[in-house]
């Protein structure tokens, strides 16, 4: 159960209500972390302004983000994000054995070399990155990749980054 109560999104009235209803036209739904944050609504506004910009927008392919935010996320052991990405990654039309090979061995799924290194690249910046030297910027690079791409993938790590914060540090439930 989570530990912050989440506005009822029926009850939402004024900036909150129209924020929540552009988050269900765009999903279908809310996902709860947005009801969660809905507590704060300058952290709502900011955090779904985000997620449009960095994850609807870009240079890079929606499946190509959804792996991100799937891996960066197993690796913070953020269940909720992993679930709700995996759904995400379905409802784009990927296959339940394409998203275990995203999970389990990156090297045997459907991605360019160029998006798999930006993915990789990306899991490495989450989990260690002090480490990246400029070997690992210049291979990201020799696969096609541009500084633009670079950063856009970094910018999707960054996000679920905050969230698998956010969302374990209140438990929020799955929706």
């Amino acid at each position: 159960m989570s530990r912050i109560r989440m506005v009822n999104a029926s009850a939402a009235e004024g900036q909150v209500a129209e924020i929540l209803d552009e988050i269900r036209n765009a999903f279908g739904m809310i996902p709860n972390l947005f009801l969660t944050y809905a507590q704060h609504p300058p952290l709502l506004e900011a955090n779904w302004h985000k997620v449009k910009r960095v994850m609807m927008e870009g240079r890079l392919s929606r499946k190509t983000k959804e792996a991100i935010a799937v891996l960066v996320s197993q690796d913070n052991g953020c269940k909720y994000c992993v679930a709700a990405h995996s759904g995400a990654l379905k409802s784009i039309g990927v296959s339940a054995d394409e998203i275990q090979k995203i999970v389990t061995n990156l090297d045997e799924s459907d991605f360019s070399p160029l998006e798999k290194a930006l993915i990789e690249f990306a899991r490495k910046a989450n989990s260690a990155p002090h480490t990246l030297s400029t070997e690992e910027f210049q291979a990201v690079k020799n696969t096609g990749a541009d500084d633009a791409q670079i950063i856009e993938a970094l910018g999707v790590m960054e996000v679920f980054t905050a969230f698998n914060k956010f969302l374990d540090t209140l438990d929020v439930e799955l929706d």
